[in-house]
């Protein structure tokens, strides 16, 4: 028998931080059987809200189409050094078990689940369990997410848990781990058996490139990313792709952020017959060539980030698209070369007044976006927006349960806060509507495979509708005609 050791944190001052990261002193913690070699049992959590936990195994409370095979958390599990078992809980798919054996555990987490992840951290503490934070939002505010956890990794798991599961095998695990960007080349084979596959759209989702090239201020992907994009050798891509189904989604955030890597990943795709989805910028449909290398390698869909229909909001944001008048041409390009359009529309940018709803409603109907993602302005912290908000005052709630895209969380320029709440509302239940989503849906077997059309657009669809159900929009909508008359705009 020896002793495991556990790690005292010396809460040291320490610039931007309220302690020393990296100071430990390490005390006896009682007797553990001999030898490092016994395999540590880890627990990955990813927390989700309320509206979407599945009660039990099996039991979805959120529409299926909107859960993507958990890639970010299966590169986790492939980044653990050998001896480590690993099991995922997606509380999207089941319930967490508070008592499950394990040796640690791990959440991960995005801003809007902060909390959700700090109570489930707390109740595996409170049961002797040691917890380690990972993800967008502990990345961005490792001082308030370590008052939760044991330790912290900041940036990707890739860089820093190999280190940490060391620390923890030796008893001396340090609150904050930082990882450097790392070489996409040679990135293991994610482990795919180790979440519920028929709980998700489809379990095969594969990432070909990390980040994007440009540097929207609202965008935490960039911030993150450290403003860089980065591509995984081709060749490796597609040994992956081909042990994979036929239907799949890569989780790039833009998977054209290089024009001559697209080029030849497009050429590869194409012999091997597969059908895909993916997001990119609205600049595909301006490279004919790229657009037509993305048909011929089985491009079904593309979600794109529009965002807004002002040139202003887009400078003002560092969008590098610069003509929203063009915007209609493209889909129309789109669609033309059989690829369906899921856009993206922020509402509440410091442009946008009451009109901005009516004309993005109209817009959308005009243009033929298949799909619609509408969501409110939201200053990530970690973002530029994010900083600039809050040294004008304007940040009006750090609930960060409310940073969803859903609520609206700081003073908008040009509107009142309730009025951009019901006006995002109100766009979302008439874009929706059972009329105008059946409507919209039949017209798309006019450009879009049969196939394409019942495994992609009416599921996103239908998704939306029974998400606004729950969320009350239609009822939160009915409020914007009356907001706008009662303040004259």
């Amino acid at each position: 028998m020896r002793s495991r050791k556990r790690c005292e944190t010396q809460r040291v001052k320490h610039p931007g931080l309220a302690f020393d990261p990296d100071a430990t002193v390490c005390a006896d913690a009682g007797p553990i059987a001999r030898g490092q070699e016994a395999p540590v049992k880890f627990l990955l959590i990813n927390p989700t809200s309320p509206f979407r936990r599945a009660e039990a195994p099996g039991v979805y409370r959120g529409p299926r189409a909107f859960r993507f095979s958990m890639l970010s958390s299966l590169y986790v599990a492939a980044s653990l050094p050998s001896g480590v078992e690993t099991r995922i809980v997606d509380e999207d798919v089941e319930p967490i078990d508070f008592e499950a054996e394990a040796d640690l555990v791990g959440v991960s987490f995005m801003t809007y689940n902060a909390p959700r992840a700090y109570e489930i951290a707390d109740e595996f503490r409170r049961r002797g369990r040691p917890v380690v934070f990972g993800g967008y939002h502990p990345s961005f505010l490792p001082e308030e997410a370590v008052r939760h956890a044991d330790a912290v990794c900041v940036g990707e798991a890739e860089g820093s848990v190999p280190q940490m599961i060391a620390d923890f095998r030796a008893g001396c695990l340090r609150p904050v781990y930082h990882s450097a960007l790392v070489s996409l080349a040679g990135l293991p084979i994610p482990n795919r058996s180790l979440i519920r596959q028929g709980g998700y759209i489809t379990p095969d989702a594969v990432q070909a490139t990390r980040g994007c090239p440009h540097a929207c201020t609202f965008c935490s992907v960039t911030a993150f990313g450290q403003h860089r994009f980065r591509t995984r050798p081709v060749d490796e891509v597609i040994d992956e792709v081909q042990r994979l189904g036929r239907w799949l989604i890569f989780m790039d955030d833009n998977i054209i952020g290089d024009r001559d890597y697209a080029k030849e990943l497009l050429a590869r795709l194409a012999p091997l017959k597969r059908r895909w989805c993916s997001q990119c910028s609205m600049r595909i449909a301006a490279d004919a060539e790229l657009l037509d290398l993305a048909r011929k390698s089985g491009c079904v869909a593309l979600f794109v980030g529009l965002e807004s229909l002002s040139d202003g909001n887009l400078r003002a944001c560092r969008k590098p698209t610069r003509r929203a008048l063009d915007y209609g041409r493209a889909i129309a390009r789109l669609h033309a070369a059989g690829i369906g359009v899921y856009a993206g529309f922020v509402f509440g940018m410091d442009e946008d007044d009451a009109h901005v709803f009516g004309r993005t409603l109209e817009f959308l109907g005009e243009a033929r976006v298949d799909v619609a993602q509408i969501t409110i302005l939201t200053p990530f912290p970690g973002t530029p927006l994010f900083d600039e908000m809050e040294r004008q005052g304007r940040i009006r709630s750090r609930d960060w349960s409310l940073y969803d895209f859903d609520h609206v969380v700081f003073e908008p320029k040009r509107m009142s806060p309730e009025i951009l709440q019901a006006g995002a509302d109100w766009v979302q239940s008439r874009f929706y509507s059972r009329t105008s989503t059946w409507r919209r849906v039949a017209r798309t077997f006019g450009y879009l495979a049969p196939s394409v059309v019942l495994r992609t657009m009416l599921p996103l669809s239908i998704g939306y509708r029974l998400r606004q159900r729950v969320y009350d929009t239609y009822d939160r909508g009915r409020r914007f005609g009356s907001l706008v008359r009662g303040e004259g705009t």
